[in-house]
């Protein structure tokens, strides 16, 4: 990474978790993946799948000018999946090709890779993209796109580098 650290953080959806029900274990799976990665993860928290909730942190989080914004849980087709629908809501920018990449990803290991609704976009100078709840799934869907995501950054903030003179970074 560069000498700058990127800020990150990982908003967890999930009605069990934030009644105590469910042990959360997406969120600090993918906190420590950006850590190893350079990035600082300068919050994390855990809402219910309540639409207000959802978007209060987001707003709350690219008003802070929050560098990466990683979300965990609902993202599938149960009623109370809205993450996805929110998070559309409140971009100002969509980026489909990254959640397209995780999905390519995710159909070499499962076929139910084709039912996650994930969305990634930007909302100021914030990098959103959506995961899914289970651990394995969300670090196996970071992972497809962790080698990007600093250029992605990079590029929202306003550099001129051209993506043809870096080299491909290591899968």
């Amino acid at each position: 990474m560069t000498n700058y650290t990127y800020s990150c953080g990982v908003l967890t959806v999930s009605d069990k978790g934030s009644q105590g029900k469910r042990q959360d274990t997406s969120g600090p799976a993918i906190e420590e993946m950006v850590r190893a990665a350079g990035f600082s993860v300068t919050c994390s928290t855990l809402v219910p799948d309540e639409k207000e909730a959802i978007a209060n942190v987001i707003t709350e989080w690219t008003g802070q000018g929050i560098d990466l914004i990683l979300t965990t849980g609902g993202t599938g087709l149960s009623p109370r999946d809205v993450t996805p629908d929110i998070t559309r809501s409140l971009l100002d920018r969509e980026i489909p090709g990254i959640s397209e990449v995780m999905r390519q990803a995710s159909l070499k290991k499962t076929p139910y890779a084709a039912l996650s609704r994930s969305v990634s976009g930007i909302r100021k100078e914030s990098l959103i993209i959506n995961l899914p709840g289970s651990e394995k799934a969300a670090t196996e869907n970071l992972t497809a796109v962790l080698p990007i995501l600093e250029h992605a950054i990079e590029k929202i903030k306003g550099s001129t580098v051209d993506c043809g003179n870096i080299p491909i970074p290591p899968s």
